[in-house]
């Protein structure tokens, strides 16, 4: 006889839930002193379509929240509407890339910073390229990886000086 009878469950043990928010208690909680009410900026910043940003839920507001799995996403907007924006991110689905289309609240979006880099190198090869054409010589526009120090010499002093230890002379 076995026992306990393997159909049964011990007492305190809970169902195993698979819910819609399943596991999000602290990918839906929010930050240390930013609970509370929306800031107002979070309505009042404009997007625009072709921009990218990234799908951060906000728990305080639950209408137009994106599934548990596009939380962290980046994305680009497709859509503008009155309250909301259409994000279109990749996903991955057995091993294929497929382009999904939420419609998401703007509450749960956050203007990107993945562009940031890549703009503000622009930027600078610009200027670089307008100094370069004015004084006539090339310049290389391309990253470069972090190159070692630049070797160098030391002088040796005039005079070389011999370090010895002092013998040990007991003092008793």
């Amino acid at each position: 006889l076995i026992w306990p009878p393997r159909d049964r469950r011990p007492r305190d043990a809970m169902p195993h839930s698979f819910g819609y928010r399943a596991r999000t208690r602290d990918m839906f909680s929010r930050p240390f002193r930013q609970r509370g009410m929306i800031k107002l900026s979070t309505y009042l910043t404009t997007y625009k379509v072709g921009e990218y940003v990234d799908i951060k839920c906000n728990p305080a507001q639950v209408k137009g929240m994106p599934f548990k799995h596009y939380h962290g996403r980046t994305g680009v907007i497709y859509n503008i509407t009155k309250r909301a924006v259409g994000v279109r991110v990749a996903k991955q689905v057995n091993g294929r890339i497929i382009n999904k289309h939420l419609n998401v609240r703007v509450e749960h979006v956050v203007p990107s910073k993945c562009k940031n880099e890549i703009i503000q190198r622009v930027r600078a090869n610009e200027v670089a390229k307008k100094e370069a054409k004015e004084s006539g010589e090339q310049v290389s526009l391309k990253r470069a990886p972090k190159q070692p120090k630049a070797g160098f010499v030391i002088a040796r002093p005039d005079e070389i000086q011999t370090i010895q230890p002092i013998p040990f002379s007991d003092l008793v």
